[in-house]
């Protein structure tokens, strides 16, 4: 595993880090100060979030666009040059085996991975390579973006670039000349930035957006937005025994869209219906931590029986308490719907009721990493 290009910039200034969740034997930042107070700037200013550890895989050849067209869940030959998407590979069953982010370049493709997966995206691409022209590269020691999240998004851009910010479609991007250098922005979604100097600058472009007024917020604020947002994050909300339906991922996945891997099974999902469960975002009656696999036990028909299990936990400061994202049953998914908290033997740690989630304004949307 290859060091995280900051890594070593926040622990030299004392900064407290953790492994992430999603990622384990990744570090990050845990916080960067005091709690509420980075939350509370995120809210009304912009968040600065490290996602120099993401990882990318590089498609190159002459049938690259028609080999990832025919393998992926969304779009991908009808993209342009400077344009993208959020998009998945899935297994024969439908369900998902990897999330990224797809950019394409004039001559080659690259694919924004979580932490720590681009290895095995690459290795899973070609095992369905077989005589098409592509060379498929793990790229990610060149990959080393920084996000930013908030109303003072325009604000900040302008200040670190000036006049340079370009008007981008949600996830389109622009290679910009920057400091004798270029700066790759990409627009993830509404007030969602994700830029990248390249692994020797990360730190010099983290000071200059500390610079232009971002906040720096670590893995602790991170979850507060998300769960509050109800986004979901891939390795903790997302694996292999998920639908892209279940997770709210449809802007990741095209029903337009020809043949791919799990094309039927989406099809089907979406004409037919029949998801068993859906990713919600639940109030808790306490403010303890809940821990991820807790079961949602309710009385029904008789008897007390599990209907959801919980993925995430973070605490809401917008409504001053815990907050869960997850995976309920159907017939159980209305708002106002209260479970029983049960740990493993099945005894009740407090009650969790489905609320509309609080920073859906914020951007309910398909990236996951």
């Amino acid at each position: 595993m290859d060091r995280p290009p900051l890594l070593d910039f926040h622990r030299t200034r004392g900064t407290r880090l953790a492994e992430r969740p999603e990622a384990p034997g990744y570090e990050a930042a845990l916080a960067f100060g005091d709690v509420p107070t980075e939350y509370h700037a995120a809210r009304r200013g912009c968040a600065l979030l490290d996602t120099s550890d993401r990882g990318q895989v590089t498609l190159r050849g002459p049938d690259a666009a028609d080999f990832l067209h025919r393998l992926l869940a969304n779009h991908v030959k009808s993209l342009g040059p400077g344009n993208g998407n959020a998009n998945l590979l899935l297994s024969p069953k439908g369900k998902v085996l990897f999330d990224f982010d797809l950019v394409r370049h004039a001559e080659h493709f690259e694919l924004s991975t979580p932490p720590g997966r681009a290895p095995s995206l690459r290795a899973a691409l070609e095992r369905y390579h077989f005589s098409e022209r592509i060379e498929l590269t793990d790229t990610s020691a060149g990959h080393a973006p920084v996000e930013l999240e908030g109303p003072t998004d325009v604000e900040i851009l302008a200040r670190l670039l000036g006049a340079q910010r370009p008007e981008l479609a949600p996830h389109a991007w622009r290679a910009l000349p920057w400091k004798g250098g270029s700066l790759e922005l990409h627009a993830l979604a509404a007030r969602r930035w994700r830029l990248d100097a390249g692994p020797a600058r990360a730190g010099e472009l983290w000071e200059a957006l500390c610079t232009a007024g971002a906040t720096p917020c670590g893995l602790v604020v991170r979850d507060s937005l998300r769960v509050e947002a109800g986004r979901a994050l891939s390795g903790v909300d997302v694996d292999e025994n998920v639908y892209p339906q279940e997770a709210g991922l449809e802007l990741a996945f095209a029903l337009d869209k020809g043949c791919y891997v799990g094309q039927e099974v989406v099809a089907k999902i979406d004409t037919y219906g029949g998801l068993n469960k859906r990713l919600l975002v639940l109030r808790v009656d306490h403010s303890d931590p809940v821990a991820r696999r807790t079961r949602l036990l309710r009385e029904d028909e008789g008897e007390r029986r599990e209907l959801g299990l919980v993925t995430s936990w973070a605490y809401s400061f917008a409504l001053d308490g815990g907050l869960v994202l997850a995976y309920v049953k159907r017939r159980h998914q209305e708002p106002g719907t209260s479970f029983e908290l049960g740990d493993e033997h099945g005894n009740a740690r407090g009650r969790a009721t489905i609320v509309a989630p609080p920073g859906a304004s914020t951007t309910r949307d398909s990236s996951v990493g």
